[in-house]
């Protein structure tokens, strides 16, 4: 077998493999989490977000508002110094944003259930 005909039949199979590949996961909404700050996000973002009473309050004053909330937890950076990530039973995050000029940190309660956004502090 030359090395033509073995380059033509790696080809074809690598093209139909892509083909069925492309079949499988076409509609499928397919992420690669891999650092742990993305994995860290993606699991707040996948539990129910509960907000404690004195940042409902601060919603409620017009302070701060939950789309940015929402915001900030979808996009945010996350300050691993800052955060207690082993603590028991939930690891403590601090997540960082900003909107309006305007420096946000989240502390966030991530248990295994729900995701607790427990202070806000503005910079």
């Amino acid at each position: 077998m030359t090395l033509l005909q073995r380059v033509g039949y790696y080809l074809g199979g690598f093209s139909m493999g892509l083909i069925i590949l492309a079949f499988f996961l076409n509609g499928k909404h397919v992420s690669c989490s891999y650092g742990p700050e993305a994995r860290v996000l993606k699991d707040i973002s996948t539990k129910k977000v509960v907000y404690n009473e004195a940042v409902t309050e601060a919603i409620s004053n017009q302070t701060i508002d939950s789309t940015t909330i929402a915001q900030i937890l979808a996009n945010g950076s996350i300050s691993f110094s800052d955060s207690q990530a082993r603590k028991k039973p939930c690891g403590i995050y601090a997540i960082e944003g900003t909107n309006d000029q305007k420096n946000i940190v989240l502390s966030v309660e991530n248990c295994d259930s729900i995701a607790t956004v427990l202070k806000i502090t503005m910079k």
